[in-house]
């Protein structure tokens, strides 16, 4: 089979597959609101990361940072009852971070720990990243640029180099 006709066969299966994953129920899904907090907790195991919300509620974490792409979040009311169970790690997720409002602790609160950070002294600026998958094909990092105040600034998204098959051959 000549070359370019394998990887177009194989570019329609990995989207037949895309397809038929997207179409699953993924595990945040199975929870309603009004839920008790513990079937939660029974489904995921105790959360790695735990934040206050203003309301009085608590956001429970499980991430699969830093090799995985996602971070199940499960807003709790004070009450002990599910609001509402997610994947926060996708583009409409990061798109509700306000320039000039968010700071270091709203992402914090509403992406878990970043995967990197680092720190930019020319920009005087510090970065959060944080590994994605794009419409279940794309794996990305989404970059959250803060400055020495600790307020966001900008935002970036890349491909991430740990899936892209011309650097694999370099490891």
């Amino acid at each position: 089979m000549h070359l370019a006709a394998r990887r177009l066969r194989l570019a329609l299966l990995a989207g037949v597959g895309a397809l038929a994953l997207a179409g699953c129920a993924q595990p945040w899904q199975q929870f309603h609101a009004g839920d008790d907090a513990q079937s939660v907790i029974a489904r995921f195991g105790p959360p790695a990361e735990t934040y206050d919300l203003p309301d009085g509620g608590k956001r429970l974490m499980w991430p699969t940072q830093p090799m995985g792409e996602t971070t199940t979040a499960a807003d709790i009311d004070a009450s002990g009852h599910v609001v509402n169970v997610r994947q926060v790690l996708q583009p409409n997720e990061f798109y509700r971070a306000e320039i000039g409002k968010w700071t270091r602790a709203d992402v914090l609160v509403n992406f878990g720990r970043p995967v990197e950070t680092a720190y930019f002294p020319l920009m005087k600026k510090e970065a959060w990243t944080y590994r994605y998958l794009e419409d279940n094909v794309w794996y990305m990092l989404y970059s959250f640029y803060f400055d020495d105040q600790g307020i966001l600034r900008l935002t970036q998204k890349t491909p991430d180099p740990l899936h892209d098959p011309d650097r694999r051959s370099l490891f």
